[in-house]
């Protein structure tokens, strides 16, 4: 297996040469929301590894926010972000980045603070990373390899079935697995399809994946003496923090609305990004950390592949810490449009919603941190569209699948390679066609 890593490079963009990199994202794309893969700057088409990438300004427009607890907002620099999600090790990745498309980064990258002309561009960008403190894969170990051999697979089958439409029609389903089987055989041996094997797991990232789905239960264990005495104090300081919060959540301007809204709905995917500031104090920040390790352990070995909780319409999806721990940013890759991407989270996962967004400055009131919040439909709506910020230049390695074509593509690939199914697993693979 392959599996996915995550890359963030983050740097403080030169105040006077932001109109400058701005024009130059503004290049990369063939309009608003609508990338150049082929682009002088950074061509995706030439990276085979890499499902998702986007640039862009976090630009947040609510750091007043912080005046209702008193407090004086803080001039943070405007900061230029560049990340994915690739195939294979973040290290190896960046290396090939940087032979395919230095010029191009080198011009993105000098508009930013502390860079210069004879920087090594590689140790710049290692030494401007940005961990996340959640990561979530939909089909952990899927390449963009994979996806594309098994869209050309299912192209291949519907082909001949159009072709071969009466012939199938009077066909069992074992017959119809049978034929196809033998089609996809024929076009594999003639080098028309290809289906490349599964490579081997790292040893290095099995070996972390272990010691990260042990450890974790581990320290929870030693700590849980602990954590039964502190259990009563953190309840009764959380309500008190759930009944004191301002919930901040005005009608977004129609104006910025609009803006977002030309970055949004080209294709069947869409890009999310969202920055805010954590409410002030060590609880908030401890709550957040908690829930986020629970995510991220949660993601990596508890939910089903395909799936976060309920939702099956993401495809990668991360919260990163910014300017220390007090401003946080949330970016997926998800299908459909933000009005049914809000939707499946306030019906499917409501409850991790607020888990994790109701530590944000303005978030509409929960209670027992994990209840209500996101049911104020209209509140968190207009919660998240104010905290929505344009995504620039972003890029999708398969325009025009969603997830759940890309898991239909990979059972179908699944049942055709097993010799013979039985009467109702053969009905059930062809109902996938």
């Amino acid at each position: 297996m392959t599996p996915q890593s995550s890359f963030m490079v983050l740097a403080p963009v030169d105040p006077a040469r932001e109109q400058e990199l701005r024009d130059l994202l503004e290049s990369m794309n063939e309009g608003p929301g609508r990338v150049d893969a082929g682009n002088d700057l950074i061509p995706f088409d030439q990276f085979d590894n890499v499902h998702f990438a986007r640039l862009l300004l976090l630009d947040d427009n609510t750091t007043e926010d912080v005046r209702v607890y008193g407090l004086e907002p803080r001039s943070y620099p405007l900061y230029f972000a560049f990340l994915g999600d690739v195939d294979g090790e973040e290290q190896a990745f960046l290396e090939e980045l940087v032979k395919r498309a230095g010029d191009g980064l080198r011009k993105l990258f000098s508009c930013c603070q502390g860079f210069s002309a004879d920087a090594d561009l590689l140790s710049w960008m290692k030494q401007h990373r940005s961990r996340p403190a959640a990561n979530y894969v939909n089909w952990r170990g899927r390449t963009v390899r994979q996806i594309r051999e098994e869209w050309a697979l299912w192209n291949s089958l519907q082909e001949h079935l159009t072709t071969h439409a009466d012939t199938f029609q009077s066909q069992t389903a074992r017959e119809i697995h049978a034929a196809l089987r033998e089609h996809v055989d024929a076009e594999t041996s003639a080098g028309t399809l290809t289906l490349s094997d599964e490579a081997p797991t790292p040893v290095k990232w099995w070996i972390a994946d272990k010691l990260h789905l042990i450890g974790m239960p581990l320290l929870v264990l030693l700590a849980l003496p602990l954590l039964i005495l502190v259990a009563p104090f953190y309840i009764i300081m959380l309500r008190r923090h759930e009944k004191a919060d301002p919930v901040v959540a005005p009608t977004v301007d129609q104006g910025y609305s609009d803006m977002l809204s030309q970055y949004e709905d080209h294709f069947v995917s869409n890009q999310f990004s969202a920055m805010g500031s954590l409410k002030p104090g060590l609880f908030r920040y401890l709550t957040i950390s908690g829930v986020l390790a629970t995510v991220e352990y949660a993601a990596r070995h508890i939910v089903r592949p395909g799936r976060l909780g309920r939702i099956r319409t993401i495809h990668f999806a991360r919260w990163v810490f910014v300017a220390g721990k007090e401003r946080m940013v949330f970016f997926s890759n998800y299908d459909r449009s933000v009005e049914t991407y809000m939707d499946d989270f306030i019906n499917k996962t409501g409850f991790g919603l607020n888990a994790s967004f109701s530590n944000g400055i303005g978030y509409p009131t929960t209670n027992w941190l994990l209840l209500d919040g996101c049911s104020d439909e209209r509140k968190y709506k207009e919660y998240l569209r104010r905290h929505t910020i344009p995504t620039q230049v972003w890029y999708k390695a398969y325009v025009g699948l969603t997830a759940a074509d890309l898991e239909r593509h990979t059972r179908i690939r699944q049942g055709l390679e097993s010799a013979a199914l039985s009467d109702r697993r053969a009905s059930e693979w062809v109902a996938l066609l």
